[in-house]
């Protein structure tokens, strides 16, 4: 069998293991430690925040967020609705109530215009939101400009879902940087990688000096084990934190790779557009810099001679390239059939019609042969 082309594989470089080895020659490996100091303030300079929080996981980063922001059972919480899930599934941990608002053609994200809507009428019915996550999908910027305006004028808190856009920006403005609260992930198939990982972005220290409290089981200050509040196990190790040094070292480069793979697609599929087909892509608005994560395409049968996604998919599936849907969107997840949503259409269709390509900085010029022979293969058929 041919060998795997990985849809996002991690990229480890050089500095890392140096790292690591330093935490075991100097006897870190237990949480916390000075890689975990650096990796934060690298975190903070590279998002241009004042304060950061290493974690476990972006997951663990939203649950700390809608906990420091008051959310309890029975509140609800306004979030985009096509993501992954860890952006909806903290606020089933607080017992509260999801409400999802669907995307805007331009950046594939939470639509400004739905969410004024929505806000007005949880005004209306006299229970507005405790906290409105948008998300940056596939490394796109979010329109923050405009959500934020409309968040400030009812007073509702924005945590910024940016667990896909590290080394993204609008403006030369770092995503992670606009919400009260902005999260990132370092998942293994993320820009960067500390395995498994997260991070709590914040220009308020008095709140994620709570989330550090809170992260290491919120221990008061007493010379036994003594707890006031809940806490919970979400702090990162300084062993993966040393992971993290090295692989922020070489974000700039990852970005470039990714951006370049996104290039290479683009001219791939303008050829192929130029013989009859109408693939589309994720585009940048003026301004907006994406890290182009993954390149995602769209792929309508009536304007592609019936050729679907499911096709592209399953064809590459059997040359062993890993492809995928876009992500499915929160309203259609069972899981969350009976939340309210404000709906136009977009997600649904981005769903239906969108497939995420192999996106790693590490592909080879073999492995893009590949695809692209497996490409025109379809295409021709």
């Amino acid at each position: 069998m041919k060998s795997k082309i990985w849809l996002s594989s991690p990229h480890i470089g050089t500095n890392e293991l140096q790292y690591v080895k330093e935490a075991f020659a100097t006897n870190w490996i237990a949480p916390l430690g000075p890689h975990v100091n650096a990796f934060e303030q690298g975190l903070q300079d590279q998002t241009q925040t004042k304060h950061a929080a290493a974690l476990s996981s972006g997951t663990s980063a939203i649950h700390l967020a809608l906990i420091l922001l008051g959310v309890k059972a029975g509140d609800t919480v306004f979030c985009q609705s096509i993501t992954f899930s860890a952006s909806a599934n903290p606020i089933a941990y607080q017992g509260a109530i999801p409400v999802f608002i669907d995307s805007e053609n331009d950046t594939w994200n939470m639509d400004p215009e739905l969410l004024k809507i929505a806000l007005d009428d949880a005004k209306q019915n006299g229970k507005l939101p405790k906290a409105i996550i948008p998300v940056h999908l596939y490394g796109m910027p979010a329109k923050m400009k405009e959500i934020i305006t409309i968040a400030n004028e009812y007073n509702i808190p924005v945590i910024e879902d940016a667990a896909e856009a590290l080394g993204a920006s609008i403006n030369e403005k770092p995503c992670g940087s606009f919400g009260d609260l902005g999260v990132l992930s370092f998942n293994g198939n993320k820009i960067i990688t500390t395995s498994g990982g997260g991070a709590l972005l914040s220009n308020n220290g008095e709140i994620i000096e709570k989330a550090r409290f809170l992260a290491t089981q919120a221990r008061d200050s007493a010379p036994h084990y003594q707890h006031s509040h809940i806490g919970y196990n979400y702090r990162m190790s300084n062993v993966l934190a040393g992971i993290g040094r090295g692989q922020l070292e070489v974000l700039n480069d990852r970005v470039k790779s990714r951006r370049n793979n996104f290039y290479r697609y683009k001219q791939y599929f303008l050829k192929q557009n130029n013989a009859g087909f109408d693939i589309k892509f994720q585009e940048e608005p003026q301004g907006y810099f994406s890290n182009r994560w993954l390149t995602c395409i769209l792929v309508d049968p009536t304007k592609n001679k019936g050729l679907t996604r499911e096709e592209i998919r399953l064809t590459m599936d059997t040359e062993n390239i890993e492809t995928r849907p876009l992500w499915k969107p929160m309203h259609q997840q069972p899981v969350f059939a009976t939340s309210q949503n404000y709906l136009n259409g977009v997600s649904d269709k981005l769903f239906e019609n969108g497939l995420c390509l192999p996106s790693g900085s590490n592909l080879t010029e073999e492995e893009f042969d590949r695809i692209f022979k497996c490409l025109d293969k379809i295409l021709l058929k």
